[in-house]
């Protein structure tokens, strides 16, 4: 603490003395022993001058001596704060200077003893002080009583400071406890009052205790918060690079870059990771996925899949650079049942091909025979880019599929050389399993609530300073992170991403058509594991994008024209002068207040039902329920329960799977069926 106050108010009496070499050297050493001689030959001259004025007074003997008392009790008494050793010699000091100020008032100076009083006591009493000052400056006596009157302000009053280093905007202290009477819990209640005592917000004081002694730890305090302006997004920090490399997303309070890593690496002891990243309304959880996702983006090696319910409000710039990419609803139930079966046929391959987990170099062609499916020589397989699974505003998907929905992809896609991003407002046990939960220990956490901070981090990293609830949304983008790669003792220290304001969305739009050009794209088994699920709703972004396949897409479904007439397309192969079919056997016959019309029989029923499964697979829907088959009922004249009868056949039939949801189906692609 002590080394903190010389840290923000700087060392006094260290001003400048003109001259240089020993000369100058000795008078700048000796100059702040000054002070104690200087108060000596003050209290001689001051002696001097009142004998001229008080010699022989009985009045002034009695004030002078009545005075001498009152200001050694006034020294007593402003003491009191301090240690009792220094107390004690102000207390001497100031009775011994008034008492020979007294008697060379009334006496004179050189009257009997004073003279010799003088010259020996004066000279005592001054080099004791400036013994105190040689003392003070070595390890730490004063230092240490000064820390320890702030800690008994605390209630830690038995604990030792130790070491301390003093850095740019950092101080750290080494903390030792009362054996067998405090531990480290005791300084983690401690902290708001440390912070109090030191007149600073609460995310700037932190402790982080030994791991191998329950009374050891060390202090950290940053007394200035370097968080307070935003740092504007300029760009993704790291353009063609492998996602292997860390990614940037912002900075800590001491202006340190804040990173995070995805892939585990091996060399360096760091498995693959998930992600939570938790944080209430306001709280720049936008800016933050944003961040992670350029940066991801970026990468020559990786694709991504996104589920938005929010239909891409804040990643619509960077909408052709994802490889897969849907609204909530049946897109998200299919994507969600795709990577069930991806997961399983990415770590197949990876394992094939001697990967225990994946690396940049399984990115590339596999021209290794270490790194083989073939037992003669190098295979030269296509390789397989790292794969991103984002699921922003997961409550939503939560809601919909229930709260264990990513339990088994959590469980699982480490191994595959897959991450799972999960992005929500309130990570609580009611909305997420306790298994998904436990599978997604890295975390950035937003400001929340007070009472959810408990959702987001780890007990130990609360204990250890870190209060996301302190901010609420009053701090965009401030956040804690905690995740494999990054230093334990930065779990507790405060950083801030950086902000994405109208400026940034020029710069995704071109890193985006980067991405089309320069990024990967899905390899064959993750496309084919894919499409044997959802079928054509998954596409794969596309490497090459040309003109007339957009123009192409913009012409279809248009009229065409027909002797000069706009025709739908369905319609243009009809003769006109043709006549109308006569009617058929089944033909309902007019009743007021019903339409008329064929009813088809049971084997048209299905074989209709059979096209409008078709139907929905040509358009991407995947996961269907009785509700979708709203309009189609409405306009073929069937009730909901024929419908859901129809469904468990077709189930049966191995034309739909059930999912977890009760009353949603997943359409099995033609070809998958078959």
């Amino acid at each position: 603490m002590a080394a903190l106050a010389t840290f923000n108010n700087g060392r006094s009496g260290s001003g400048r003395v003109g001259g240089s070499g020993i000369g100058g050297y000795l008078v700048r050493r000796a100059m702040p022993h000054l002070p104690p001689w200087l108060g000596v030959g003050g209290v001689g001259i001051a002696g001097s001058g009142a004998h001229l004025m008080w010699a022989d007074s009985v009045g002034a003997g009695v004030g002078l001596t009545l005075s001498a008392v009152a200001l050694t009790g006034a020294t007593w008494w402003a003491g009191r704060e301090t240690s009792p050793q220094r107390r004690l010699h102000s207390a001497i000091t100031v009775a011994a200077g008034s008492s020979w100020f007294a008697g060379a008032a009334l006496a004179g100076p050189l009257a009997g003893i004073l003279p010799d009083t003088f010259l020996m006591g004066g000279a005592v009493l001054a080099l004791s002080w400036n013994v105190r000052m040689a003392l003070r400056t070595s390890d730490g006596p004063v230092a240490g009583s000064a820390d320890k009157s702030l800690l008994e302000k605390v209630g830690l009053a038995k604990a030792k400071i130790g070491r301390t280093e003093v850095e740019p905007n950092r101080v750290t202290a080494s903390l030792a406890l009362e054996a067998g009477e405090q531990t480290n819990d005791d300084v983690a209640r401690a902290l708001v009052r440390i912070a109090s005592a030191l007149d600073l917000p609460q995310s700037a004081v932190r402790y982080q205790a030994d791991p191998d002694s329950a009374r050891r730890g060390e202090l950290v305090i940053v007394p200035k918060d370097m968080l307070t302006e935003p740092q504007e997004w300029e760009g993704p920090s790291n353009v063609g690079g492998s996602i292997m490399d860390p990614l940037v997303i912002g900075r800590y309070d001491d202006g340190s870059p804040l990173q995070i890593w995805l892939p585990g690496d091996p060399a360096a002891g760091r498995n693959a990771q998930h992600f939570l990243i938790a944080g209430g309304t306001g709280s720049g959880k936008g800016d933050t996925a944003l961040n992670v996702q350029t940066e991801i983006l970026s990468r020559r090696d990786v694709i991504m899949w996104l589920s938005d319910p929010k239909s891409f409000q804040d990643f619509r710039p960077l909408l052709p650079a994802y490889d897969w990419a849907v609204e909530g609803g049946s897109g998200t139930e299919a994507m969600v049942a795709a990577l069930q079966h991806v997961i399983p046929a990415r770590t197949g391959w990876l394992g094939k091909h001697s990967y225990r987990q994946w690396t940049p170099q399984a990115a590339e062609q596999q021209t290794d025979p270490t790194h083989s499916c073939r037992p003669d020589g190098a295979c030269g397989c296509e390789g397989m880019p790292y794969m991103v699974a984002w699921m922003e505003e997961a409550a939503n998907t939560l809601r919909n599929l229930g709260d264990d929905a990513f339990t088994g992809i959590a469980q699982e896609a480490r191994s595959a050389g897959c991450s799972l991003i999960v992005s929500l407002q309130r990570p609580s046990y009611d909305q997420m399993s306790t298994s998904t939960r436990a599978s997604l220990p890295s975390v950035i956490a937003l400001g929340c609530d007070p009472r959810d901070e408990g959702f987001s981090l780890p007990e130990a990293v609360i204990n250890a300073g870190a209060h996301p609830g302190a901010w609420g949304n009053r701090r965009p983008g401030y956040c804690y992170v905690v995740a494999g790669g990054i230093d334990p003792d930065r779990y507790a220290a405060p950083g801030r991403t950086q902000q994405f304001t109208q400026a940034a969305t020029a710069v995704m739009e071109m890193l985006a058509q980067w991405a089309v050009r320069n990024g990967a794209t899905a390899d064959p088994i993750t496309a084919w594991a894919a499409k044997a699920i959802v079928g054509r709703a998954y596409t794969g972004r596309q490497a090459e994008e040309t003109e007339s396949a957009d123009m192409q897409h913009d012409h279809d479904g248009e009229e065409e024209l027909v002797d000069g007439e706009q025709l739908d397309a369905e319609d243009a192969a009809i003769d006109p002068d043709a006549e109308l079919p006569a009617a058929a056997e089944g033909d309902d016959a007019p009743l007021f207040g019903q339409p008329t019309g064929h009813k088809p029989s049971p084997d048209e029923a299905r074989q209709l039902f059979a096209r409008a499964l078709d139907e929905f697979e040509q358009q991407g829907q995947m996961v269907v329920g009785p509700k979708d088959f709203m309009d189609w009922c409405d306009a073929n004249g069937y009730s909901r329960p024929w419908v859901s009868a129809r469904l468990k056949d077709a189930a049966m039939e191995g034309r739909l799977e059930p999912t977890n949801q009760t009353g949603r189906w997943r359409i099995v692609p033609v070809l998958a069926a078959a």
